[in-house]
């Protein structure tokens, strides 16, 4: 059987990937009438004169919504909540398995961006946190901030910002194999979507000072009719003068990084030759790369990385959100903020120690069991520090 035969038969055989197990025995009548009527009855009468003691009392403190409307389906497209059942399920076994964090698919049967933050503002009391996943860009941006400003638990779109934070984490560590600074360095990012735009964020956040984004259209400008909302004030940022213009051969001329959150075979070797010495290209198109690493080997960059298993250098979210939900979840944060996510990426870039980095080992591999402890232990610090809990 090839691949998807296999996947099929594990679906099947198994009804999912995802299960409710108990935490404690329910096999006499003393434990049944611990676990549930009478004696549930005192936690209920506790916690609603005190709602904070349902953390106390309750799995809430543990357990995440992975909510979805179905319209960005890893590389598939607009699926539908239930075409993307099965991407819930598997992040939600993910959380299991590298953070002990319960998780559980919700998928919406709306796009409307009002009913979809209501019905998450009204299911919200179940959970202590939110992951919002493959819902479409623009859409995404006014969800997420309609729904940070309106809960008091931590929410998080993973497309977006587990991105965002494992390409820094890449980068630190990259960087410090060429010797040059995220403050001086020239970065092209090539696709402004969801992802794209939370990379260019989290960069501009963490020091980078040169950023040229790249398009369908080419280097981005301001007040272009082609921008939407979060990328006309990413260009007000980095190119406010519209002075930086061109094609993404243009963009690549003199730079030091390449990051592409785009789609495949958009990157020639020539276009590599172009850029600066001891070049980084992180081509995250999946399961196509913008260029693949041997080619951009050929260009002469120094240190590549993809989105996939097979090569060098995997730059994968899943070493992101099971850490960074653990953290949040174990000091009871009320958001994630830019510096945790800071704080997450460099906690991924130490777990390989300085004098084991080479351009083809830059990130942890996903099984490395200290990364989801590294990135939540710095998470729940930096959540802390800033008194950003309950």
């Amino acid at each position: 059987m090839d691949l998807n035969e296999r996947a099929l038969k594990l679906h099947a055989d198994h009804r999912g990937k995802i299960e409710i197990a108990l935490k404690t025995k329910i096999s006499n009548m003393e434990e049944l009438s611990l676990a549930y009527t009478p004696g549930v009855a005192e936690p209920c009468r506790v916690i609603a004169k005190d709602p904070d003691a349902v953390f106390k009392y309750t799995n809430r403190g543990n357990f995440v919504a992975i909510v979805t409307d179905g319209t960005a389906i890893l590389g598939l497209g607009d699926l539908g909540p239930v075409g993307g059942y099965p991407v819930m399920e598997g992040k939600a076994a993910l959380f299991k398995a590298f953070a002990d964090v319960d998780a559980i698919p919700i998928c919406l049967n709306t796009t409307d961006v009002d009913e979809i933050v209501q019905t998450i503002i009204n299911i919200s009391p179940t959970f202590g946190g939110i992951n919002l996943e493959d819902i479409a860009s623009p859409r995404c941006f006014e969800i997420e901030r309609r729904l940070i400003e309106a809960l008091d638990i931590p929410v998080f779109h993973d497309d977006q910002h587990g991105t965002a934070v494992i390409v820094l984490a890449a980068l630190i560590n990259a960087l410090k194999l060429t010797g040059k600074k995220l403050s001086e360095v020239t970065i092209v990012l090539n696709g402004v979507g969801a992802a794209g735009s939370a990379v260019a964020q989290l960069l501009l956040a963490s020091g980078a000072t040169k950023m040229r984004l790249v398009g369908p259209y080419g280097i981005y400008v301001p007040n272009h009719p082609e921008n939407n909302p979060m990328q006309e004030e990413l260009v007000q940022i980095v190119n406010p003068e519209g002075q930086t213009t061109g094609t993404l051969t243009d963009a690549l001329k003199g730079a030091d990084v390449f990051i592409g959150v785009s789609r495949g075979n958009l990157v020639t070797a020539e276009m590599v030759a172009g850029m600066n010495e001891k070049s980084i290209v992180f081509a995250m198109a999946n399961p196509t790369p913008e260029i693949y690493p041997d080619e951009a080997k050929k260009g002469g960059a120094y240190v590549v990385g993809t989105g996939r298993s097979d090569f060098p250098n995997q730059i994968n979210n899943v070493l992101v959100f099971p850490g960074i939900f653990r953290g949040a979840l174990d000091v009871r944060a009320k958001r994630f903020t830019q510096e945790m996510k800071i704080a997450a990426a460099y906690a991924i870039a130490s777990v390989i120690p300085e004098e084991e980095l080479t351009p083809e080992n830059i990130i942890a591999d996903v099984f490395h069991p200290e990364v989801a402890s590294k990135v939540a232990a710095a998470v729940a610090a930096e959540a802390q520090r800033s008194g950003n809990v309950h």
